[in-house]
């Protein structure tokens, strides 16, 4: 009878702390409550530095393009100042926006050349209206045909098209259809940088690997929805660390589509490192970024004699016409939180 009284009382006690405990769903959810919120704000300070190695004895010219932080309503740039042997001939902006120094010299040449700048960043989050992105009013401001045709690594039909039919439904709204492509990009791809091949933002590499960084993963969503009438663009920069100071390994990039005539912003390759913003990276970016440069297959002010840019965020430079590999270009970026008062 004590036994079966302590069975009752077990059975009780379980059912009660059951209940009290959130479904798997539930758990995922409280998980993602309390996680740490994106930052809506960064101020810092920002150093690029490069320097050029290996230059043949027998050149006659170097040319130089470094891109440079963008000015828009998400991110200020102020205190900019660049140092360098070379000339600064100039600092004009390409087709796509972009704000590009270009320096230039002639022989004889030392070892290495540095080439450094450092600037003041306040960067703000970027969001979008989703309400009105789901309107799904048709594009009316400017032209936009460079945004919905193909690049050299980032077809829009094919393969791309046998990948776009698959997800979603056509017939719903842009902005819906724009969901559907991330959370397809989301759940499809990994974000992993071993073997070779990622890295170029190649939309078919990242159809048929599913695997790659952030060039691989926003280049199949600009691909996919550009193949459907979406406007899609391209943005690269930098990732800032936590608060504090640090070095920083190398480029981020992201995208934005064009629905209820505004830009969206998406990170995807984010959204799959951190499940628990996957919604958030879907019209918002957190401010720990800084945006340099738009556009793929870029052509440079004044334009460079080799082909068209695959990307622009590292310095290009060209010795007597020719391009000079990458690995002879040393890069190191630092940043360092600026304390600020109200």
């Amino acid at each position: 009878m004590a036994l079966r009284k302590s069975a009752e009382l077990f059975a009780i006690v379980f059912l009660v702390a059951a209940a009290a405990i959130p479904t798997s769903v539930s758990l995922a959810s409280e998980s993602a409550s309390t996680a740490a919120a994106p930052d809506r704000m960064r101020d810092v300070e920002f150093s690029y530095q490069s320097e050029i190695t290996g230059i043949d004895p027998r050149a006659q010219v170097l040319e130089v393009w470094i891109p440079l932080p963008r000015k828009d309503k998400f991110q200020s740039i102020s205190g900019f100042a660049l140092q360098s042997p070379l000339h600064l001939e100039k600092i004009n902006k390409d087709g796509d926006g972009n704000s590009i120094a270009y320096l230039k010299a002639t022989a004889p040449f030392a070892a290495s050349i540095p080439i450094s700048f450092s600037f003041k960043l306040h960067r703000v989050e970027q969001s979008a209206n989703l309400v009105q992105a789901q309107a799904g009013t048709e594009p009316a401001d400017g032209d936009m045909a460079k945004f919905l045709h193909a690049n050299r690594l980032v077809p829009t039909d094919g393969k791309i098209t046998q990948v776009s039919a698959t997800v979603g439904h056509t017939a719903t709204s842009p902005y819906d259809q724009a969901r559907a492509i991330y959370d397809y990009v989301v759940a499809t791809m990994k974000y992993d940088k071993t073997g070779t091949g990622w890295g170029r933002g190649d939309a078919i590499y990242a159809c048929d690997i599913k695997k790659g960084n952030c060039t691989d993963f926003h280049s199949l969503l600009i691909a996919i929805a550009r193949s459907r009438g979406i406007p899609a663009r391209f943005t690269i920069g930098f990732p800032l660390g936590p608060s504090g100071s640090g070095q920083i390994p190398g480029y981020h990039c992201w995208a934005e589509f064009y629905a209820g005539g505004q830009w969206v912003p998406v990170d995807a390759s984010e959204a799959s490192k951190h499940p628990e913003r996957r919604n958030y990276y879907f019209g918002h970016l957190d401010a720990d970024r800084v945006a340099f440069t738009q556009g793929r297959d870029l052509i440079m002010n004044p334009p460079q004699h080799g082909a068209p840019l695959n990307f622009l965020i590292y310095p290009y430079v060209e010795i007597d016409g020719s391009p000079m590999p990458q690995k002879q270009v040393k890069n190191v970026w630092h940043y360092s939180d600026v304390r600020t008062t109200n």
